[in-house]
């Protein structure tokens, strides 16, 4: 019988520096989808409150310590670094995203420039502060975006489309770093 092995989309992706930012592929660990039940809120923050966390406003992300939790639509959050606290389930749908999305990080001092290449948002740290996420296009590609860094961002994308997410990363990348190879 065969033996399965579980890899992540990236596998053997070796980390790309150009133009100064680096892109390297994350393992988050868990990711929780978790849907707030009508009239649940209170339940739901109580339940995640032992954790240092509580629920994100819109367009944030909180964290403690490996946990963090991003706000990703009306009442519902990602749950990400850490399996979801006992007494969650009774307050909130839980399902297990952690097979369906990829993470990668983007550094650098020039990693806004590249995703606004990209992505059609004002990425600029006045405009998109640190703790700040969003779902957001990265060209035809679903994201979820979360700035954890003045110059550092974390990009989740589907796993089906994780190569295709890179590759137009990397690509940003380089038509950046060939713009300032022509600078005097």
């Amino acid at each position: 019988m065969p033996e399965l092995i579980a890899k992540s989309a990236l596998d053997g992706q070796p980390p790309v520096t150009l133009a100064g930012v680096t892109l390297t592929e994350l393992s988050p660990g868990p990711i929780t989808s978790i849907a707030i039940f009508p009239g649940a809120g209170r339940a739901t923050l109580r339940a995640l409150k032992p954790m240092g966390l509580g629920f994100p406003e819109p367009n944030q992300w909180l964290g403690a310590g490996d946990a963090r939790i991003v706000w990703t639509g009306r009442d519902q959050a990602f749950l990400i670094g850490t399996e979801p606290p006992s007494g969650l389930e009774g307050s909130a749908a839980l399902t297990d995203q952690a097979g369906g999305w990829s993470v990668v990080s983007l550094r650098g001092p020039m990693a806004v420039d590249v995703l606004m290449r990209l992505v059609p948002l004002d990425l600029r740290v006045a405009a998109f502060p640190v703790g700040r996420a969003a779902r957001a296009p990265l060209n035809h590609i679903n994201a979820v975006l979360l700035r954890v860094g003045e110059y550092a961002f974390e990009i989740m994308v589907f796993r089906s489309m994780a190569r295709t997410a890179w590759h137009e990363i990397v690509a940003a990348m380089q038509a950046l770093e060939a713009r300032a190879a022509l600078k005097p």
